[in-house]
């Protein structure tokens, strides 16, 4: 089902820096800044506070986000970070009061950093993903993840540099399903040409100023010929507006065949809600696991940080086994986001260090190492960094 409206204001762009290298998201200079027109401005992150500090809104979450939410605290602390963070113990259990305290938290502090709330299938219908309610209640539309290969993890392919982009609050999660008749369920897949618009405009800015090539915009408009025919459709008229980023568009089962044979060819994917979770977690599979890879759902108002796929990891929860990467990875995005970029580099720069070092790989990635050792390594990093963080600006 295909729901089509008309586009009354148009997207802002929310920009964001660095993720991981060189050929990442850069952050956009000054003056790029001022030659933006006022249609692509950018949403302007929440101001420090006295003494410079910033407050961010942490939700552990389920599984293992209680350990690695505390382990980048500790580093925050070694690092001088200037940020406080306000915890919220949501789980996947909590009431709707204890969600909504959360949801308050996030408005109030306007950024958060998340662990995954699990979401249980064998509960009754009415009970809704604490996940998607989150999403879709703060708008954040936009799910961004940076798929690169890793330095020191052994994967089959190498130089993948791939940026995914999601539509994060419609589609096949619009949660509206019914039993017409007995033994007869209709799910609804909503499509709309407002956040269609609005999902392909912010790829393909997205692209223009990280400097990358071309779009491919992932469907499935063979079959859905209205619904993923009216994204493929917006997708097209958005990308008329950038003739110097090739756009391309490719059918959701070729593309998971491709990423896994010859990943590299991608550069940009801009999909909808549940093609943007296959694929998110088929790329993240590519450059070594859920482990490494950081996430971001942003929003026209707010930013929320977590894993890229999404899973609570609840099997390995307080073993010390757990892979600390792709949270501190996280957190760095959003030291990026409160534009403390120093702060962001040198943390960044010793996780990736420490994957040099395979006697603190973690088993999901092969090694024998733990969370704590390699929480340890990336310490160690950052104490023999060359840059002094207690006295850094941002």
């Amino acid at each position: 089902m295909a729901a089509s409206v008309t586009l009354t204001a148009p997207a802002r762009l929310i920009w964001r820096p660095t993720l991981l290298a060189p050929r990442s998201v850069q952050a956009l200079t000054d003056v790029s800044r001022r030659n933006m027109s006022s249609q692509q401005q950018m949403i302007i992150p929440p101001p420090a506070k006295y003494g410079g500090r910033h407050t961010v809104t942490m939700i552990p979450g389920d599984g293992i986000g209680p350990e690695l939410t505390l382990h980048v605290k500790e580093i925050f602390r070694h690092a001088c970070v200037p940020v406080d963070f306000e915890e919220v113990l949501v789980s996947s259990e909590a009431s709707d009061r204890d969600l909504q305290n959360a949801i308050m938290a996030i408005r109030r502090n306007r950024v958060a950093l998340k662990g995954n709330l699990e979401t249980n299938h064998n509960l009754p219908p009415s009970h809704k993903s604490r996940n998607n309610i989150l999403r879709t209640t703060l708008d954040l539309f936009a799910n961004v993840i940076h798929c690169k290969s890793l330095p020191g993890v052994a994967t089959r392919h190498r130089d993948i540099d791939i940026l995914m982009v999601r539509e994060n609050t419609e589609g096949e999660y619009s949660s509206l399903e019914h039993e017409s008749v007995s033994g007869v369920v209709e799910s609804l897949k909503i499509i709309t040409k407002t956040k269609s618009l609005r999902i392909a405009e912010y790829a393909f800015k997205l692209a223009k100023e990280a400097g990358r090539k071309k779009v491919t915009a992932v469907h499935k408009a063979n079959i859905m010929k209205l619904g993923d025919g009216l994204f493929l459709q917006c997708c097209r008229e958005v990308a008329a507006g950038y003739p110097d980023i090739t756009f391309d568009s490719m059918i959701v089962d070729n593309t998971t065949m491709q990423l896994v044979s010859r990943p590299q060819q991608f550069d940009v994917m801009v999909m909808p809600n549940l093609y943007g979770n296959i694929v998110n977690n088929v790329c993240a599979g590519l450059v070594g696991g859920p482990g490494l890879v950081p996430g971001a759902n942003y929003g026209r108002d707010y930013a929320v940080f977590e894993t890229a796929t999404r899973n609570t990891g609840k099997s390995i929860a307080y073993k010390n086994i757990a892979n600390p990467t792709a949270m501190l990875l996280a957190s760095c995005m959003m030291l990026d986001h409160l534009k403390l970029h120093s702060y962001a580099s040198v943390i960044r720069k010793a996780v990736l260090a420490s994957l040099d070092d395979s006697k603190t790989h973690t088993p999901d990635i092969g090694g024998q190492g733990t969370t704590s050792e390699a929480v340890q390594s990336i310490l160690k990093q950052i104490r023999n960094s060359p840059v002094n963080l207690a006295r850094v600006g941002s």
